[in-house]
């Protein structure tokens, strides 16, 4: 029996693990290398991957735009209390609005590290989303950095991410799928997860989180920059829409 109490000792200490926040491993802080890039192309990606998309994008984000903050947007009154109990440091955010260029101060600028994730199904455009981002940060500072977590909300408080780079970029623009980080419909649930995500947005530097994905996933995104703000963090989060539902207007 003497060689199995080192296969019961290593059981035991796992379901104590798994019974004991305080016994759980502690979240990962350091990048992975990147092995999902795609090896080959249609030619209708190829066409895609050549196209230029300045003509589509609005006049005032084809620099780096002055960020103008206006009075927060009004609850309705028969919720303001409720949402107010639930959000009570993000309650009163001011809405922000972009207005012409604040290219006078590139000499002050310092790069800034910004983290993308994808949540919940599929949906047009979101590589372009995350493409859109990354060419925002480097117009703002060409030394920025966009961090992936990967395979949804789970990869944030468990930290998996990797370094999002030109190259890896490149070879998503203008493409369908979510296969440049992978989605997934997990939350950020528990007080744990709470604070192991923010364990591994302080240990990476973000200065900001951009959740892409639909109701489900923003109102996630809403109670995470709640906690963030709460809790003296400095990583910003916001939502970017993402649905085939019509649920986000």
């Amino acid at each position: 029996l003497k060689p199995l109490w080192p296969k019961f000792f290593a059981r035991i200490l796992c379901l104590t693990s798994a019974a004991s926040p305080h016994l759980a491993m502690a979240p990962n802080t350091q990048p992975s290398p990147y092995s999902r890039a795609r090896r080959a192309y249609s030619a209708l990606q190829q066409e895609r991957l050549g196209a230029s998309c300045d003509a589509y994008l609005p006049e005032v984000l084809k620099s780096s735009p002055k960020v103008v903050a206006k009075e927060a947007v009004p609850a309705d009154e028969k919720d303001a209390q409720v949402i107010k109990g639930l959000f009570p440091t993000t309650y009163d955010t001011p809405l922000v609005e972009f207005a012409g260029s604040s290219d006078t101060d590139k000499a002050d600028r310092k790069p800034i590290k910004v983290a993308v994730v994808l949540s919940g199904g599929q949906a047009p455009g979101g590589h372009n989303v995350i493409a859109g981002i990354f060419d925002g940060i480097k117009k703002y500072h060409p030394d920025s950095e966009m961090i992936g977590f990967l395979d949804g909300p789970h990869g944030i408080f468990t930290g998996n991410f990797v370094v999002i780079t030109d190259e890896i970029m490149n070879g998503f623009r203008n493409t369908g799928g979510f296969d440049m980080l992978g989605s997934g419909r997990h939350k950020i649930e528990s007080e744990e997860q709470f604070q192991d995500s923010m364990t591994v947005c302080n240990a990476i530097g973000l200065d900001g989180l951009v959740v892409i994905g639909g109701d489900d996933s923003n109102t996630n995104g809403a109670l995470l920059a709640e906690y963030f703000k709460a809790h003296g963090c400095k990583t910003k989060v916001c939502g970017a829409p993402k649905t085939i539902d019509g649920d986000l207007k």
